[in-house]
């Protein structure tokens, strides 16, 4: 059985096309990963029993994507002591309203965070590898051979002109 070292979050399946993004990275990395829906405001007592155990099964990092109010990374945050990232989803607002509901947690309250929709989930798979990297050394190579495709990538871009 694959150990879960990451929780994916969201609040309703409509999140699932930006969220599915970090998933992608996290398998590509041969990161366990398990994804649950839990809404901070039709589910609270049980998006907060999911908080407060997953460190009791070994969960390292937690990224929660949530549109408008976008309030479950707050209270994923204030139910675990572990790192949480916020990946705001597209919405009403293009995102602004998520992105801003996103950052602005209390003091005490922290939550990471990462940029509007796809490219924030991607990154936000991308930190939670470095964070996992401090304690498993196999992923910190893993990370550098990523990052040496993406500068390939970028070298071998030409401009006609």
């Amino acid at each position: 059985m694959e150990s879960i070292q990451v929780a994916v979050m969201m609040g309703s399946q409509s999140d699932w096309p930006t969220m599915e993004e970090a998933v992608k990275i996290l398998r590509e990395f041969g990161v366990g990963c398990e994804v649950r829906i839990l809404s901070a405001h039709r589910t609270p007592k049980e998006t907060a029993a999911y908080a407060e155990e997953l460190m009791t099964r070994g969960v390292q990092v937690v990224i929660c994507g949530a549109g408008g109010a976008a309030a479950l990374a707050g209270v994923v945050a204030a139910h675990t002591l572990l790192p949480v990232i916020g990946v705001p989803i597209e919405s009403v607002l293009r995102g602004m309203d998520s992105l801003l509901s996103t950052v602005q947690m209390p003091p005490g309250v922290p939550v990471g965070g990462v940029g509007i929709g796809k490219a924030g989930a991607q990154n936000a798979a991308l930190l939670a590898l470095r964070i996992l990297a401090l304690k498993d050394q196999d992923i910190g190579p893993k990370i550098q051979a990523f990052q040496e495709r993406q500068k390939q990538k970028v070298l071998q871009q030409k401009v006609d002109f």
